[in-house]
């Protein structure tokens, strides 16, 4: 029985081969695809195999900027073999050859098929500071979403592989849900500062002023330490408006309701989650 594939944009039929160890040639078969285009949507069926088929080629068409080096960089092989399978004399492409490329097969044992989150594109980003940001590197954020330059456009929609650590991090929060200690003191609850933090900001989420806060602390001026903890004013209000946090790496349900004073139930009930598991970049009701 198949596997089937949702495609999505940035998508090959190269990559989504590699991802499964199938080749090209028997998944374009399988599906009745004609030319290398998807269309994002397209279910795809994906054959099931051992990870153990007979190395096999595809067919490219050479694009302005390629050469033999960055097709063979790409695609996982090296310019002599592609110049041997198509009996070229020298690394001479032009615009618009079709070339024998030949396929590369991953083992299954080795074989892990990556999880991605979106990220779109703001003015002033280039690949290297997403790359940077988001701990990949430039190579594999041209190579998720098929790049054929630098060049990026104000609000293009990228690809983010997750790296392994990070998914096994953000999903590792079951367990006992968190309880709340009993706040002896319930006009004032703690906060640890995070990377990015700034009083204004922290006042802001916390319904308060960032002059109740230092009032509070006793602190000399505004500048903050990562981890330094704070005691915040609550309004007494009784109807606060929802706030809401953007998960990042490293985190999970129990250390967002912790953090936040409250209970993994409670933020599932606000976000309407059947799961545990969270995404770098979703945002949350807290």
């Amino acid at each position: 029985m198949n596997q089937t594939y949702t495609v999505k944009p940035g998508d090959t039929l190269y990559g989504i081969s590699n991802q499964y160890g199938v080749s090209v040639t028997e998944l374009a078969e399988l599906n009745g695809i004609k030319g290398s285009s998807l269309g994002v949507g397209t279910v795809l069926k994906i054959p099931v195999n051992s990870g153990t088929n007979p190395n096999n080629m595809f067919m490219y068409t050479v694009q302005k900027g390629d050469t033999l080096y960055s097709i063979a960089t790409k695609y996982k092989t090296t310019p002599e073999k592609i110049i041997n399978l198509n009996y070229l004399k020298n690394n001479t492409i032009t615009p618009g050859q079709v070339l024998r490329i030949p396929e590369m097969y991953t083992p299954e044992s080795e074989m892990m098929v990556p999880n991605y989150t979106n990220y779109i594109v703001k003015k002033g980003d280039t690949l290297y500071s997403i790359a940077r940001a988001n701990n990949i590197s430039v190579d594999t954020l041209i190579k998720d979403n098929a790049l054929t330059n630098n060049n990026l456009k104000i609000g293009q929609s990228l690809k983010i592989r997750i790296p392994t650590e990070e998914i096994n991090v953000i999903e590792e929060c079951y367990g006992p849900d968190y309880t709340p200690p009993v706040d002896t003191t319930p006009i004032v609850t703690t906060y640890t500062v995070v990377k990015g933090d700034s009083l204004y900001q922290i006042a802001k989420r916390f319904n308060t002023t960032a002059s109740a806060i230092m009032n509070l602390n006793n602190l000399p001026n505004t500048n903050l330490s990562i981890g330094q903890k704070l005691k915040i004013p609550q309004s007494t209000q009784t109807n606060q408006p929802a706030q809401t946090y953007t998960v990042k790496s490293g985190d999970n349900l129990y250390s967002i309701a912790r953090r936040f004073n409250t209970t993994v139930d409670a933020i599932k009930r606000k976000n309407n989650l059947t799961s545990n598991n969270l995404s770098i970049g979703q945002k949350l009701i807290i």
